[in-house]
């Protein structure tokens, strides 16, 4: 009895992963009205927001440029460094 109960409830758990056909009439419609709804409840930033944001990221990525750049300069000064002890 067990053993019926677990292949009908396999039967039902394999018929429910099957996409109904039904389902897709009107996909497209339904995804592009679904769109336009969560479009309306996004809260996007005012001017003044965007400004600072982008300025800070724009520091940011001078900051990070400049340590790299120190960290190359100093890695390729410690490897030239070590190449000229053996000559």
């Amino acid at each position: 009895m067990a053993k019926k109960e677990a292949d009908s409830k396999a039967a039902k758990s394999a018929k429910a992963a099957k996409p109904d056909k039904d389902k897709k009439k009107g996909g497209l419609k339904k995804y592009l009205k679904d769109l336009r709804s969560e479009v309306k409840k996004v809260v996007w930033p005012s001017r003044k927001q965007v400004t600072n944001n982008t300025g800070i990221v724009m520091t940011v990525m001078v900051l990070m440029g400049l340590f790299l750049f120190a960290i190359d300069t100093g890695l390729a000064a410690a490897i030239k460094a070590l190449l000229s002890i053996g000559s």
